[in-house]
C-alpha cells in the first residue's frame, strides 16, 4: 500500500487510516497505536486481559501486533467462528514456542531427546478426530463420577491442614496439589515425585507460552528435557501392566486395537500435556474464582446460603475470570475476519478471555453476576471439535472446592496482598492467593455434624433450573376473590433483574419441592419490584395454596427468572390482547406496553363475575375504551368468533387463559396468517417419550465432529450430555427454549410448544429436550 492509498479506508477496515502512523502489517495497512504498543507479557495484560483489550472490543476488535507477530481477534462471534472452522483455522501452532528458543536453550532440548508431536489439543484432521473418539470415554460423566469420592476426600484433607490457622495461602496448600493429585490419578500416574512435577509444569507453561528471557531459557529448557524423559519413564511402566483404571492405561489398551491411530509418540507426548492441562488450567481456574469470589462478597455469602447456586458461579467464574486467557491458530487460506483481510499463513492469537466480556453476547458482561443464565456460553473450554475434553473434571474440581470452602469457612476474606501471574500470552492465575478468618468462629466448632453434608455435584454444564435468587414479600393484598397479588424485592434493595411483557418467574414453594410458574404483571419501568397474581386453585397441586398461606409481608421466597418465551411483536400494525381469568396477568403487561409505545391495541378481558376478575379496575384506569371486559354473570360474554372472523394484514393476537379458551381461539384463527395466534403455556405433554413408539435415529455434531446414536429410550439431550457435549436445558418438556440447537440437515419431528409454525417449517432449530428426528432419519446439528 503506497502513502496515497494509505489514507483512505480499505473496504471492510474498521481504522481511520489517515490518523495512523507510518508502520504497516503484513497486509500494508498502517498499525493503530494501541495495536503497537499491545504486549501480553506486560502487568496490564497479566492482571486483566479483557479490561487490557477493551479498546479493541470497542474499536478494532481485529488487529496485528508488531511486537507478536499476531493478528489478535477479540469478539464472541469471530473466536467462535474460528473455533468452529478447524480447517481454515489450524490448531497447529496451539503448543508452538510463542517465544523462539535460542540455539543454547534448543541444544539442552536436544540432549534430553525432547520431541514433543502433536496432541488432541494441537492436531489437524483427518488425524485428529479419530483419535479424539477412540479416547473420548473417560472423560464422559458416567466416567467422571467414580473420581468424585477422591476429590472430595482429597479437599478435605487439606482444608483439615490449615482449618485452625486462620491465614492460608490457597495455591501453595491446597490448590496446586489437589488438583496435581487428581490429575495423576486421573492420567494413571503414581503420586511420587509431585514437587518435581510441579516444578516441570510451570517450565512446560513457560517454555511454551511465556516470554523467558535469554538467560532463563536454559535453565527452564532442562526442566522441560526432565518433564520429558520422567512422562516416558512413567509410560514405560505403565507398558509393564496397562490393566489399570488411567487413562493414559486406557490409551495403551486402545493401542492394542487402534496401533495406527495410538503411536507411540503420541501416547508420550499426551502424558506430558495431559499433566499440564489437567492440572494447572485447574488449580489457576480454582484460584480465580475463589478471588472472584472473595471479591465479591455478596456472591460469597450467597453460596454459603445456597450450594445449589455453586455449579452456576463456577460457570461465572470462567467467564469472568477463567484460567485460560487466549488460544492460538494458524490460517490456512487467505481469509477476512471481521472484514478484515487475513493472509495465509498467518498466526492469531485468539483472545477468549475478551469474547468472554463481549457486550454483544453477555449483557452487562463487566457484571459479575452469579445467577447469569448463558454463563455457560463462555469460551474458556474453546469450542467445537478442540473444546477441553476435561472441562467436566475441572468443572467437578471447582465445585467441591467451593462447596467445602463455603460449609466450613464462610467467614473467609481475602488477605491485604498484590497479585502477581507468571507471565505468559494464554494461561493464568494468581501464584499465590492469601486469606485469612478467625479459627474460633469456624462452623464446625460448634456443629461437628455439618462435616458430614454432602451436597451433589453436577457432572456438565449447569442447569438453570437451579439459579435462585432470594426475594422477599414486600406486600400480599387481595387483588380478587382467590387471587393474591404479591410484591417480590430484593432482601438488600438492589434492583432486581430486567425483564419485559410476557415474562414469567419460577417460585420455590417452600421445601415441598414444588414449583409454580406466575407471570409478571407489574411495569417493568419499576426496577426494584417483582409484582404476581396467584389464584388459589381448589383442585391444584398444592402450589397455589402453599403461596396463599406462607407468601404474607416478610415471608422470603426463592425465585428463578425471569424469562420470556411469548415476547410482545411491538413492530406489528394491531395488536388483538385476550385473556381469560387468571390470565390476565402477562396480558396487563403488554398491554401497558402497547400503551407506552403508542401502538393501536384493544384488550379483551373474560371473567365469571367482576368479583374474581383482578385488576380490572386498575385496567380500566388506563386503557379506557380500549378494554372491553365479558362477564359471564353480567351477560356480556365474549364472541371471539365474530372478533376474529375477518384476517386483518399486519396484525397480532396474544392469549393467556383456560385450555378451552386457548382451544377456542387457535380455531377462530384458523384462516389467519400462520403465527397470527401466539399463546403461553406453562405445562406440556408432547415431549412425552414412549420408546415402543419411537425410532433411534443418527446425530452428527458437525462443529465437534462426532457421530451419536439417540436410542428410542433417550432423548438428544440425554445423549448429547452423555458425549460431553455442553447444552442449557431448564424445563426439559419443550415449554421454555434454552435447549434449541442448531439443524444443518434433516428433517425434525418438532414436540416442543416454543416454535411458531413458521420456525417449525424453516426445520432450522429444535429443542433437544423433546424434538426428535422424523422417521428414525439422520440429522445434522451445528454443535
Amino acid at each position: 500500500m503506497n502513502q496515497a492509498s494509505a489514507t483512505s479506508r480499505p473496504s471492510g477496515c474498521p481504522i481511520d487510516h489517515a490518523a495512523l502512523a507510518a508502520a504497516q502489517s503484513p497486509t500494508g495497512c498502517p498499525i493503530s497505536a494501541r495495536a503497537a504498543e499491545f504486549d501480553p507479557f506486560g502487568d496490564g495484560y497479566q492482571q486483566d486481559p479483557p479490561e487490557y483489550v477493551r479498546w479493541a472490543r470497542d474499536q478494532e476488535p481485529v488487529f496485528y501486533s508488531p511486537q507478536l507477530g499476531y493478528w489478535v481477534v477479540t469478539r464472541y462471534d469471530d473466536i467462535k467462528a474460528i473455533f468452529r472452522d478447524n480447517i481454515t483455522f489450524s490448531p497447529s501452532i496451539a503448543l508452538e514456542k510463542i517465544t523462539p528458543t535460542g540455539p543454547e536453550a534448543n541444544a539442552v532440548l536436544a540432549s534430553y531427546g525432547y520431541a514433543m508431536n502433536r496432541t488432541l489439543v494441537n492436531e489437524d484432521e483427518p488425524a485428529h478426530m479419530p483419535r479424539r473418539r477412540v479416547l473420548m470415554d473417560p472423560f464422559t460423566p458416567e466416567e467422571l463420577k467414580h473420581h468424585e469420592p477422591m476429590v472430595r476426600r482429597l479437599t478435605r484433607e487439606y482444608v483439615d491442614r490449615f482449618i485452625d490457622d486462620g491465614r492460608a495461602d490457597l495455591v501453595d496448600q491446597m490448590l496446586w496439589e489437589v488438583p496435581l493429585t487428581v490429575a495423576l490419578h486421573f492420567l494413571g500416574v503414581p503420586e511420587e515425585d509431585m514437587d518435581l512435577l510441579r516444578q516441570y509444569s510451570i517450565a512446560h507453561t513457560v517454555n511454551t507460552w511465556g516470554r523467558p528471557k535469554p538467560e532463563e531459557q536454559v535453565a527452564v529448557a532442562h526442566a522441560v528435557g526432565n518433564f520429558w524423559q520422567l512422562a516416558g519413564k512413567i509410560l514405560d511402566k505403565m507398558r509393564q501392566d496397562p490393566s489399570g483404571p488411567g487413562w493414559m492405561q486406557y490409551g495403551l489398551r486402545k493401542q492394542q486395537t487402534h496401533p495406527e491411530v495410538v503411536t507411540d509418540s503420541y501416547l508420550h507426548s499426551m502424558m506430558m500435556a495431559g499433566i499440564v492441562a489437567a492440572h494447572e488450567t485447574t488449580a489457576n481456574a480454582s484460584a480465580n474464582a475463589i478471588k472472584l469470589l472473595l471479591q465479591h462478597p455478596q456472591a460469597w455469602r450467597e453460596i454459603c446460603e445456597d450450594p445449589n447456586l455453586i455449579p452456576n458461579a463456577v460457570e461465572e467464574c470462567l467467564r469472568h475470570n477463567g484460567s485460560v486467557a487466549a488460544w492460538r491458530r494458524l490460517a490456512t487460506r487467505d481469509v477476512e475476519i471481521a472484514g478484515v483481510a487475513i493472509p495465509a499463513g498467518s498466526k492469531l492469537l485468539i483472545v477468549t478471555s475478551s469474547a468472554n466480556h463481549d457486550e454483544g453476547q453477555f449483557e452487562d458482561a463487566d457484571l459479575f453476576d452469579i445467577r447469569r443464565e448463558n454463563a455457560s456460553d463462555q469460551l474458556t473450554f474453546g469450542y467445537g471439535s478442540h473444546q477441553c475434553m476435561g472441562k467436566n473434571l475441572a468443572r467437578m474440581e471447582m465445585q467441591i472446592f467451593l462447596e467445602e470452602l463455603t460449609r466450613r469457612l464462610p467467614h473467609l476474606k481475602l488477605a491485604e496482598q498484590a497479585f502477581t501471574y507468571v507471565p505468559n500470552t494464554s494461561f493464568r492465575g494468581p501464584e499465590h492467593l492469601w486469606v485469612e478468618w478467625d479459627p474460633a468462629q469456624n462452623p464446625e466448632r460448634a456443629n461437628p455434624s455439618l462435616l458430614e453434608n454432602r451436597h451433589p455435584v453436577r457432572i456438565g454444564e449447569p442447569s438453570s433450573h437451579a439459579i435462585t435468587r432470594p426475594v422477599v414479600v414486600h406486600s400480599a393484598d387481595t387483588a380478587a376473590d382467590g387471587i393474591v397479588r404479591l410484591r417480590l424485592v430484593s432482601p438488600d434493595g438492589k434492583p432486581l433483574p430486567r425483564w419485559s411483557p410476557g415474562s414469567h418467574i419460577d417460585v420455590e414453594c417452600g421445601d415441598t419441592g414444588l414449583s409454580r410458574q406466575y407471570s409478571l404483571c407489574g411495569d417493568p419501568a419499576e426496577t426494584g419490584v417483582f409484582e404476581i397474581a396467584v389464584l388459589c386453585e381448589e383442585n391444584g397441586r398444592g402450589g397455589s395454596a402453599w403461596m396463599h398461606a406462607n407468601a404474607t409481608p416478610g415471608a422470603r421466597l426463592r425465585i428463578r427468572g425471569p424469562r420470556n418465551h411469548f415476547r410482545l411483536d411491538e413492530t406489528a400494525a394491531k395488536l388483538i390482547l385476550i385473556a381469560g381469568g387468571i390470565g390476565i396477568t402477562p396480558i396487563s403487561a403488554m398491554a401497558r406496553r402497547a400503551r407506552e409505545l403508542g401502538l393501536d391495541y384493544e384488550l379483551h378481558y373474560s371473567g365469571r363475575s367482576r368479583a374474581c376478575m383482578a385488576l380490572a379496575d386498575e385496567l380500566a384506569s388506563l386503557h379506557g375504551d380500549r378494554l372491553h371486559l365479558h362477564v359471564k354473570d353480567e351477560g356480556t360474554r365474549a364472541d371471539y368468533a365474530a372478533l376474529l372472523a375477518e384476517p386483518r394484514a399486519g396484525t397480532q393476537v396474544y392469549a393467556c387463559g383456560p385450555q378451552g379458551l386457548l382451544d377456542a381461539l387457535a380455531g377462530c384463527c384458523a384462516a389467519w396468517p400462520e403465527d397470527t395466534l401466539r399463546v403461553e403455556h406453562f405445562h406440556s405433554t408432547l415431549g412425552t417419550l414412549d420408546p415402543s413408539k419411537e425410532q433411534a435415529f443418527e446425530v452428527v455434531l458437525k462443529d465437534s465432529g462426532i457421530v451419536l446414536n439417540v436410542p428410542a429410550d433417550q432423548t438428544l439431550l440425554t445423549a448429547l450430555r452423555g458425549a460431553n457435549i455442553d447444552v442449557q436445558s431448564d424445563c426439559e418438556e419443550g415449554l421454555c427454549g434454552s435447549c434449541e440447537v442448531r439443524v444443518l440437515e434433516g428433517d425434525i419431528d418438532h414436540r416442543d410448544v416454543v416454535l411458531t409454525r413458521a420456525e417449525r417449517e424453516a426445520n432450522n432449530k429444535m429443542m433437544a429436550c423433546c424434538s426428535r428426528s422424523c422417521a428414525g432419519k439422520k440429522v445434522v446439528l451445528e454443535l
